[in-house]
This record gives C-alpha cells, sequence and structure tokens, in this order.
C-alpha cells in the first residue's frame, strides 16, 4: 500500500486539496490543508504559460514566478513538508517543461528524494509517455493521469494504460475554476469511468462549495478542490492559513456527512 492507496482506502471519499508552491506562505498553507481534512494534497509548480488553467491559478503562478520560485525551492517544500506530515500523500501539478527540462529521470529522482507520491502532468498526453512515465514508474512516484467529458470509450485504454495512484476526472470541458459541472453528468462518468478501472476516481475543476463536495462524494472516491483555495491565499496573502484550515474543514465536513448519508 502507497500513501496514496491508503489515503483513498482510508477517506473514502477523499479530500483532494490544491494549492500553488510559491504563492503566500506556502508551508503554512500546507500545514492548514491537512489541519483542515485535507487526505490528498496537490502542489501547483509555477509555469509560465498554464494552459489548462482559469484565471485564479494563473494569477497565483504568476504571483509565484515574480517571487523567484524555483524547480529547487519546490523540491524543498516538498521534503520539508514530508517530515512534517509523513503520512499525508503530496501530489506536484504542473506542465511539461519544468519536469522534463533536466530529463524525467531527475525529476523523478527529486521526486523521490523529496517525499512525492505522485505526479499530474497536463500536457504529456499517453502518447508521449515516454518522456517521463517510465522514469516516474522506476522512482516509485504514480503518474495521475487525467479524464475529461472528451474521453470517450475508444480513448480511455490509452489514458489508463501506465497510470497509477488515481484517476482526475476533469468535469469540465474548459479551464480550473470558471465552470461548474452538472451533477448529473459527473454520476452518468464516473459510473462510466468504474467501469474501465479499479483506480480511485477523483473528480475536480469548478468545485466550490460544501454542497458541490458533497453531491459528488456521494457518487466519487474523491473532490477535488483547487481556484477556491487560491483565491483565499490571493486576498488574505501571508495571513491566509486560518481561512484555507477553516474553509477546507467545512468541505470534509460536508463530505464525510455526504458519505455517511448515503451509506
Amino acid at each position: 500500500m502507497t500513501r496514496l492507496s491508503t489515503a483513498f482506502a482510508k477517506a473514502h471519499p477523499a479530500l483532494v486539496a490544491f494549492i500553488t508552491a510559491g504563492d503566500g506562505d506556502t508551508a503554512a498553507n500546507l500545514d492548514a490543508l491537512v489541519a483542515g481534512g485535507a487526505d490528498v494534497i496537490e502542489l501547483g509548480m509555477p509555469f509560465t504559460d498554464p494552459m489548462a488553467d482559469g484565471p485564479a491559478i494563473q494569477e497565483a503562478n504568476i504571483r509565484s514566478l515574480n517571487a523567484g520560485t524555483t524547480t529547487a525551492d519546490i523540491f524543498a517544500l516538498a521534503s520539508a513538508f514530508r517530515k512534517r506530515h509523513p503520512d499525508t500523500p503530496l501530489v506536484l501539478m504542473g506542465y511539461a517543461n519544468p519536469m522534463t527540462i533536466r530529463g524525467g529521470d531527475w525529476f523523478a529522482s527529486e521526486c523521490n528524494k523529496a517525499g512525492v507520491d505522485g505526479v499530474i502532468c497536463v500536457d504529456i498526453p499517453p502518447e508521449e509517455d515516454p518522456e517521463l512515465g517510465p522514469a516516474l514508474r522506476s522512482a516509485g512516484i504514480d503518474l495521475i493521469r487525467l479524464a475529461t467529458p472528451t474521453t470517450d470509450t475508444a480513448r480511455l485504454p490509452a489514458v489508463l494504460n501506465g497510470a497509477s495512484g488515481f484517476l482526475y476526472y476533469v468535469s469540465v470541458a474548459g479551464i480550473t475554476g470558471l465552470q461548474v459541472a452538472a451533477q448529473t453528468s459527473i454520476d452518468e462518468a464516473v459510473a462510466r469511468l468504474k467501469a474501465h478501472t479499479d483506480l480511485p476516481i477523483a473528480v475536480g475543476f469548478g468545485v466550490r462549495t460544501p454542497e458541490q463536495a458533497a453531491n459528488i462524494a456521494r457518487v466519487a472516491d474523491g473532490v477535488v478542490v483547487g481556484s477556491a483555495i487560491v483565491e483565499l491565499v490571493a486576498t488574505h496573502g501571508v495571513n491566509a492559513a486560518g481561512p484555507v484550515r477553516d474553509y477546507v474543514a467545512s468541505l470534509k465536513h460536508a463530505i464525510v456527512t455526504a458519505r455517511k448519508a448515503s451509506a
């Protein structure tokens, strides 16, 4: 059992929380996510052209890069987090360039040394898996793939081939944070994905309110929340830890309550 598989088995459903590395007081915000009840943490690697992200995360990327955040800084944050939180899974999420510029083997090795559990690379499709996939797998790092509303039955086997950790279902055909998918479409998509894989299915993009989180928790194995947390960091700056903890706690309460009600 890995940290990720343990987290999904234990929480069921898991709350997966995202923040951008280098935006605000990242160490304090990571601790706040754990204190609020996040089961899995995604740490965004800032990039100059975050094509999948909406305004909130784009602006967080800019703030982080303007502050001088480097890949070395991100691994230092991850390593320090692992010392403070030995059991909470940490996933790096980002884009191909920062992950592959020194070679996939280097990146995978650094992930392993820092105690990173998984990687989501938004812009390496399954066809380009050799760029990063073999290196991550040989280092014991889960490669978490994305499925979308346009991932049909013919495409799904390619997405699942070599995927591990969990499957991230992007609930809208668009960018993070702005749109909200109809719950019926999420229900149908999760059922379809579960027919093809035993990996946990986590649903994200556009999840903001405890009510939305609760509705997704009734059908999925995980609920991913990012932009709404990043907006709290934008509003509160280096003092965001308290508001982040309280917001995450409200999501966690809704998720736990929803799953108990449907049990």
